[in-house]
């Protein structure tokens, strides 16, 4: 693709006004790695959750999507859309207990809630395995997309490609390594406006390039045809449902998504109970009720604003370009295919795609350092230096994860694979995290058996055994079976294990004041904590929350593929599901915070 000087100057824009952000935040945020991780804890909820939209809208994610389209349908988006149920208990079970326990990472969670050398172990271990190897699968997959844009939009090899990932990310990382968190956030809410604004433009252009929405729909009907005849069905493309009993989603796989996946595993966003840098960004929130509603606005946006562009543009993918081997190519193809997308804004395009990939990076280079430094450097290996020594540490170890994701990238091959394998390994976590809050029972060890038995268990199903997470069938019975044995083990171990010792739970207790329910004999001593009786009405907003962003979700597909009367009647039910939430917060006391 030919790129005109007009191109390169909106590039060469864009990567100047993110530089500029780094050098003005600078001293802002190097003064301490509280202020280099979490911003100073002083950070407004749409500034927050905006951060978090912008991070999870990363350059790999509208390909991911078109490959999902393109194998299942629009109900394809099921595997990310059933996690909402995960991030809904985030907000209204967890943001605020993660706010009151003042910690600068979820790993240091391990040592106010359990104590001695398991907990110092337990620490140590997840600061290693979450911010080198997941953290640098996550960030493969990232970069893998962006070599794949930049194969298709500049026609060059692989290796040439990463070259410029590399280049890209270098600049990222320098900006990271400049402004800290500070830095991220800002770059994130002009990154987001910037990428969501050009990927409107793109499904817009790409509808009209298939003759509008009519044709659209009826050339995919050709396409459900010829899949009928192929394969003996899957359901409609365009169903936002999937088709129970279907090759891709037998009844097993559809009751893992509904009733199993979104709480019983671990994944970057979604993690059950809270964590990452969903956690980092609660941590940076002003206070309890801006972390509430800045995981609030995530879930929405995430869920509900984000996903028509990109189905759009991979269903139109689909039409203009049947024969393509690469679906996930497909969204690119529209944009370097003068007959879609208007040659004068593919510069702007290339810059918001560069956003996409900054946004997602910058955070995880600042998110995995936060591990390695503040909990293994700092926490092991060095302790007592000043707070200016451990900055300079701190982004040491981040232009170090920058290089090691490199050479991951170089050996993945597929994007929507990589999801599927970190959800398989991470499943059966997700009950401890959950229950560790509320449980005084549980202990460092518990979690220990969870992580140890989910890892060795899908690992055994998938390379042992021959299931295959792209199956969906196999897909399936890794979860369940991985969940099974990991919450038998975990459950096993807490109760033939010692519990914390009392002065632990007890400093927990009154830091943190979880519900009293599970907590009955440390609850009877702490007498100076009231006891919290809110349980009932979280739940009702999580019930709530949900209803919100499933509604508005399909109320604006209905009214896109032109069904105007159901459309407004689920947005109806949105509304009155958000204003049962504004009630609630209204009635504890939030108002002027939520005006």
């Amino acid at each position: 693709m030919q790129l005109t000087w007009i191109d390169w100057l909106a590039i060469a824009a864009y990567f100047l006004f993110n530089i500029l952000i780094g050098l003005y935040y600078r001293k802002r945020a190097t003064g301490s790695t509280e202020d280099f991780f979490i911003s100073g804890r002083n950070v407004s909820w749409w500034l927050a959750g905006t951060s978090m939209v912008a991070t999870t809208f990363a350059a790999d994610t509208p390909l991911a999507v078109t490959g999902m389209v393109a194998s299942y349908g629009i109900a394809g988006n099921w595997l990310w859309w059933s996690m909402l149920m995960s991030g809904m208990l985030t907000v209204f079970f967890y943001a605020r207990l993660w706010r009151r326990a003042g910690v600068l990472t979820d790993v240091e969670f391990a040592e106010i809630r359990y104590g001695g050398k398991p907990a110092a172990f337990l620490r140590g271990f997840r600061s290693l395995y979450l911010g080198l190897p997941i953290n640098c699968i996550i960030m493969g997959w990232v970069n893998l997309a962006m070599v794949k844009i930049l194969i298709i939009i500049f026609g060059v090899t692989k290796l040439h490609a990463l070259m410029l990932v590399f280049a890209i990310m270098l600049v990222t990382a320098m900006i990271s390594t400049l402004s800290g968190l500070w830095g991220v956030l800002v770059m994130d809410l002009f990154q987001f406006v910037l990428k969501m604004g050009m990927v409107i433009i793109l499904a817009y252009f790409s509808v009209k390039a298939v003759g509008g929405m009519g044709a659209l729909k009826e050339k995919l009907m050709v396409l459900d045809a010829a899949k009928e005849a192929a394969s003996g069905g899957q359901g409609s493309i365009l169903s936002f449902l999937p088709t129970v009993g279907s090759p891709w989603m037998p009844m097993i796989t559809f009751f893992v998504y509904i009733a199993i996946n979104w709480w019983a595993t671990w994944y970057p966003g979604a993690e059950p109970g809270g964590g990452g840098y969903i956690a980092q960004r609660i941590f940076c929130a002003k206070d309890e009720k801006n972390s509430l509603l800045a995981t609030l606005w995530f879930n929405i946006a995430h869920y509900a604003m984000r996903p028509w562009p990109w189905i759009l543009t991979a269903l139109c993918s689909l039409v203009l370009y049947p024969t393509l081997v690469d679906k996930e190519s497909g969204f690119i193809k529209t944009i370097v295919d003068p007959n879609v997308f208007p040659v004068a804004l593919r510069g702007v395009m290339i810059a918001a795609f560069a956003a996409a990939y900054m946004s997602t990076i910058g955070t995880q280079l600042n998110w995995g350092a936060s591990y390695l430094v503040n909990d293994f450097y700092k926490r092991f290996l060095l302790k007592g230096r000043r707070e200016k020594h451990y900055v300079r540490v701190s982004q040491a170890t981040t232009i170090l994860i920058m290089l090691i994701s490199c050479v991951v990238t170089y050996y993945q091959d597929s994007i929507s694979g990589a999801w599927k394998f970190l959800i398989a390994i991470g499943a059966g976590t997700g009950s401890v995290y959950i229950l560790r809050w509320f449980w005084w029972r549980i202990n460092a060890w518990s979690e220990v058996a969870a992580m140890a038995c989910s890892f060795f268990v899908s690992l055994m199903l998938q390379f042992y055994f021959k299931l295959s997470s792209d199956n969906p069938r196999d897909f399936a019975w890794i979860v369940i079976i991985t969940v099974a044995c990991s919450t038998t083990v975990w459950l096993a171990v807490t109760l033939m294990t010692a519990s914390e010792k009392k002065e632990i739970l007890l400093s927990f207790y009154r830091r943190v004041r979880p519900s009293a329910a599970l907590w009955g004999p440390i609850a009877a001593e702490a007498v100076d904590v009231t006891p919290s009786h809110d349980a009932l009405f979280n739940f009702l907003d999580w019930i709530s929350g949900c209803v919100l962003v499933y509604m508005t979700l399909f109320g604006v597909g209905k009214i896109i593929f032109g069904q105007m009367g159901t459309g407004i009647v689920f947005l109806v039910i949105a509304a009155a599901a958000g204003y049962v939430i504004y009630w609630d917060l209204n009635r504890r006391g939030w108002k002027t915070v939520l005006e």
